[in-house]
């Protein structure tokens, strides 16, 4: 097990090397001049002069292998330079976004099992009866809708029409949890809730259908087992090993931040962070989003792999072992 968390962890070398490498030459061949931008918001004339002159104080009138190499230098050492707009350090302006992402990641994916799981076993257990088939055309829907729509389903129905709750979330400010507004947590929640738990509740209800059809829950059924020990003793293990699956991936979506959901509610979370950058042309602040993504998918996937172990011991880890 200690083998393979190291061997993993050691993977995640190489793939930051070349995203990194992507990802920063990407943005130097993408159209526009992140100075001449940066100098208009500021308001500053823009001349050749001042654009030189610029250019020079921020490094970008080097090569481009002599940019990268300085910039990776500075993510080894932790420093991840400073942001082109604000002037304040890369690390720290990142990592103040950080507690509303993990809030609204936790706040979603609680949602989403809290609501799919018991779906998904019910629709499997009344196989094509009225309730199977609700849950089914439910979840359908609620697969099918785009988040921005849902998005503005939600302000519109519970935040205009009915007034309950506000249109624009409060956010961690520099005041941290205490500043949270809790109603204004509940609609981007479930803009983002109302996706995954029809995509899972779909998955749940197949993968229970599926185990409930196996020889073992018919010799279990024929020893007098009764059908909710069959399935919180036997099935659900199965659907956990499913859920892990979904979870990694849903997990590694959501601590990216989801860029509308947090644009629209104006929740001051990483998503949000990385679309005013690409726009504002923010190259260092772009290059920590891509940084993160990376390791998070790497140590979500990682803790996936570890949870199949617990979770179904026959599942052995390291490939060879």
């Amino acid at each position: 097990m200690r083998r393979y968390v190291i061997r993993r962890l050691l993977q995640l070398i190489p793939i930051l090397i070349g995203i990194t490498l992507l990802s920063f030459g990407m943005m130097h061949l993408a159209g526009g001049d992140a100075v001449t931008a940066l100098l208009e918001n500021q308001g500053v004339a823009v001349t050749q002069e001042v654009i030189d002159a610029k250019k020079h104080e921020l490094g970008l009138d080097q090569p481009f292998m002599v940019q990268y190499l300085n910039w990776f230098r500075g993510l080894v050492t932790g420093n991840m330079g400073t942001s082109f707009v604000t002037g304040k350090d890369v690390f720290q302006t990142f990592a103040s976004k950080l507690p509303a992402t993990i809030l609204l990641t936790l706040t979603s994916i609680i949602a989403t099992v809290v609501v799919a799981l018991p779906l998904g076993i019910v629709a499997a257990t009344r196989q094509n009866k009225f309730v199977d088939y609700l849950i089914r055309v439910l979840s359908f829907v609620g697969n099918s809708l785009p988040n921005f729509f849902v998005a503005l389903l939600l302000i519109f129905v519970f935040a205009i029409v009915l007034g309950w709750l506000p249109v624009i979330s409060a956010n961690i400010g520099k005041t941290g949890v205490a500043a949270i507004s809790w109603a204004g947590l509940v609609l981007p929640t479930a803009t983002l809730a109302i996706a995954m738990a029809s995509k899972y509740t779909r998955q749940i209800r197949a993968t229970v259908l599926d185990e409930l059809s196996k020889p073992y829950v018919e010799g279990a059924r024929a020893r007098g087992v009764s059908e909710s020990r069959i399935l919180t003793k036997s099935v659900l293990k199965s659907v956990m090993i499913m859920l892990v699956t979904l979870l990694a991936l849903s997990i590694g979506d959501l601590l990216g931040g989801t860029a509308i959901v947090e644009t629209i509610f104006q929740w001051d979370g990483v998503g949000k962070l990385a679309v005013d950058s690409i726009v504002m042309r923010d190259y260092p602040m772009i290059q920590a989003y891509v940084v993160w993504m990376a390791i998070i998918y790497v140590m979500v996937n990682l803790a996936a792999d570890l949870l199949y172990h617990y979770l179904d011991p026959r599942v052995r880890l390291g490939g060879d072992e």
